[in-house]
């Protein structure tokens, strides 16, 4: 049977769970504590037809390398290979576009990010392609914003999406 490797790393933005395949770094999962971690595991091995296997060979030592480069303010640009298997279509098109387009400190909104995959009238598809993204951070779905100015959704949270955006200079650091 085929497997995935997987690792919990802690971050500032809480335990990230990381997963990859002998492709690339396939999923990122926010807020791992282990009842989030076992369903995230469980899920994973379905829809890869895998089996979870905890960081055996080092598949995960560049992504957790580059994590911490990327929250220690060093890193603005993941130079990682990525396993696109959880994401197709649209959805793929959209994520695959934001990650080359939108650098690091910048963002862009839902419908200038639609207008640019050729669909204009697209903002909400775009928003539900940024909810699907399994790769959080690394494909940086935090900075896709309102074209009002504000944050929109995120699916770690809007806290996380402030901490990300301000990590980056986007936003100001909170008071407390």
């Amino acid at each position: 049977m085929k497997s995935f490797e997987w690792t919990v790393v802690d971050t500032d933005i809480g335990p990230l769970l990381l997963a990859a395949t002998d492709e690339g770094l396939v999923s990122v999962v926010f807020h791992a504590d282990p009842a989030v971690r076992d369903r995230a595991l469980a899920r994973l091995a379905g829809r890869l037809a895998a089996e979870p296997v905890e960081d055996a060979t080092g598949l995960l030592a560049e992504p957790i390398r580059q994590l911490a480069a990327y929250f220690a303010g060093g890193l603005r640009e993941f130079d990682l290979p990525l396993d696109w298997s959880l994401s197709g279509g649209f959805n793929r098109q959209v994520l695959r576009e934001l990650a080359r387009s939108v650098p690091y400190g910048a963002v862009v909104g839902y419908g200038d990010l639609a207008a640019r995959v050729g669909e204009p009238g697209a903002a909400q598809a775009v928003g539900a392609a940024m909810g699907s993204n399994p790769l959080p951070v690394v494909v940086p779905c935090h900075r896709v914003v309102e074209t009002g100015g504000g944050l929109g959704g995120f699916g770690g949270g809007l806290e996380t999406k402030r901490r990300l955006l301000a990590l980056e200079g986007v936003l100001p650091e909170p008071l407390f």
